[in-house]
């Protein structure tokens, strides 16, 4: 299974600030379940998540999917 868009060959690569934005998205992301893992661990369970899930989240890079 393909996660992102099917591009054709030559197709040109994506807008610069369409690529900082979903970094940008991404970082914040993370570190807001980081953060919400942290002050209110029991939410987790309500979002379907464990602290394992979180923490390995919340390792990834942020190009990293």
């Amino acid at each position: 299974m393909h996660d992102g868009p099917v591009l054709a060959p030559n197709s040109p690569p994506a807008a610069p600030q369409g690529l900082l934005a979903t970094w940008r998205e991404r970082i914040r992301a993370r570190w807001k379940l980081a953060q919400m893992a942290q002050e209110n661990p029991h939410l987790l369970k309500d979002i379907g998540l464990t602290k394992q899930q979180v923490e390995t989240e919340f390792a990834k890079r942020f190009w990293q999917r």
